[in-house]
């Protein structure tokens, strides 16, 4: 039988897309109402609407004097200061033929058209106030509603709150927002030949670096990562560590396994459980990946992702696969990574059939290095690396050249939601 063709990368967006969008059809997000002095970084499950107006009062925008624009309309114009207002007080009306001391954020009093900076007068007696400039109407005053009208719709569901966005929630008096609950994920990695960190190593064993290295993608994508420790390589464990996870997570992750491989159970387990789809994708590295869903007692659901073992090869098919799913699950659009154009400076002679992902990082001139090892199981490259070089099938690469390149933190988090594919 001839083995299937790979799977391009933009096929598999494009099912993982619709898999996840009807998941999410199907298994409603939950959501949470938190204080708006904690949102950062969660996601707004309804729009925010302000109940105030952003100023609330016409303000001055500067340290001065609030006056009538009529009584400093001559050159040289001199006032009486009849008041002094601070941020926090309401002055009095102003009487004609004076000004008021004002200051940046205080209400501009009734009767007052125009303020005018501090450095543009001078005293000229006791309590009264030269202006050596001319006066516009309106000038310095902050408008009433000017940034934030009552009504105004501020914030839309759909949005990862920033710091800026925490600024504004409080600016219109929202103590809570009503958020998605951050994703569940659970981490289990598989394998009889892995060993903790700080136990021996015996002779035939590896340390467990997927398990940190997935927790740490899970976290940094700001879902909440539960790790579930080793599956044995026992069809019954497996299945068993799979119903237990999908009842209490949305998305399952497992590293290894997914070989055809005698030993390798996972498929079994998945395919006993729930269903599943197995992908033999045309990048490099990770070229196995599996996905579909675990069954729930009370006949929802859970997604269920299957990584290659290889440490590289979870580590760029987490990021090119998993993470657009996991904004998905936080209430976020769907939205891809993009690249950036850069110069190369490297060559890179060999073209492979598949899409490449190579380690590399921004160099002082802005050019862009690569690993000089990158094999799929060298996860210092990944550690070195600020960002990966996107290599289309047959491209080999000149110094010079113009590449394809993508920041981490862009991976991890696409600056703008609306990119989807």
């Amino acid at each position: 039988m001839a083995p299937k063709p790979l799977m391009p990368l933009d096929e598999a967006w494009a099912r993982l897309r619709d898999m996840v969008v009807q998941h999410v059809a199907s298994n409603p997000l939950a959501t949470e109402n938190v204080d708006s002095f904690e949102a950062l970084g969660r996601v707004l499950a309804q729009d925010l609407v302000s109940s105030v107006a952003v100023p609330p009062l016409d303000n001055s925008a500067m340290d001065g004097y609030a006056v009538r624009t009529a009584d400093v309309s001559q050159p040289q114009s001199v006032l009486a200061v009849s008041q002094r207002i601070a941020a926090g007080q309401v002055g009095a009306q102003l009487a004609p033929g004076t000004c008021a001391r004002i200051f940046t954020g205080a209400p501009v009093p009734a009767g007052a058209d125009a303020v005018v900076m501090q450095e543009h007068t001078e005293l000229a007696g006791d309590a009264q106030v030269r202006f050596n400039e001319p006066v516009s109407l309106g000038q310095n005053i902050r408008r009433a509603g000017e940034d934030i009208a009552v009504s105004q719709q501020v914030l839309s569901a759909g949005t990862r709150v920033t710091a800026a966005a925490m600024g504004v929630a409080a600016s219109v008096g929202a103590a809570n927002l009503s958020v998605y609950r951050p994703a569940r994920v659970a981490v289990l990695t598989t394998g009889n030949e892995l060993v903790m960190p700080g136990q021996p190593l015996p002779a035939g064993a590896i340390y467990n670096s997927n398990r940190h290295t997935l927790r740490g993608l899970v976290q940094s994508c700001g879902a909440q990562a539960a790790d579930l420790g080793v599956i044995p390589d026992d069809l019954q464990q497996t299945r068993q560590a799979l119903r237990k996870a999908a009842e209490q997570h949305d998305l399952i992750i497992t590293s290894g396994g997914v070989s055809v491989g005698e030993e390798d159970h996972l498929r079994a387990a998945v395919l006993a459980e729930g269903g599943l789809d197995f992908w033999a994708l045309a990048i490099k590295p990770g070229k196995p990946f599996v996905c579909g869903w675990i069954n729930r007692a009370d006949g929802s659901r859970a997604l269920y992702m299957g990584l290659p073992g290889n440490p590289v090869a979870s580590y760029v098919t987490f990021l090119m696969l998993v993470r657009p799913v996991l904004a998905v699950l936080a209430g976020l659009p769907w939205a891809l990574p993009q690249s950036t154009k850069l110069t190369a400076h490297f060559d890179w002679p060999r073209a492979d059939k598949r899409r490449e992902f190579v380690r590399a990082r921004l160099d002082e001139q802005g050019g862009v290095l690569l690993h000089p090892h990158q094999g799929s199981g060298v996860l210092s490259s990944a550690a070195w690396a600020d960002g990966l070089v996107d290599l289309a099938p047959g491209q080999t690469v000149a110094q010079g050249d113009t590449i394809a390149y993508w920041p981490l933190a862009e991976l991890l988090q696409p600056a703008a939601q609306a990119r989807q594919a």
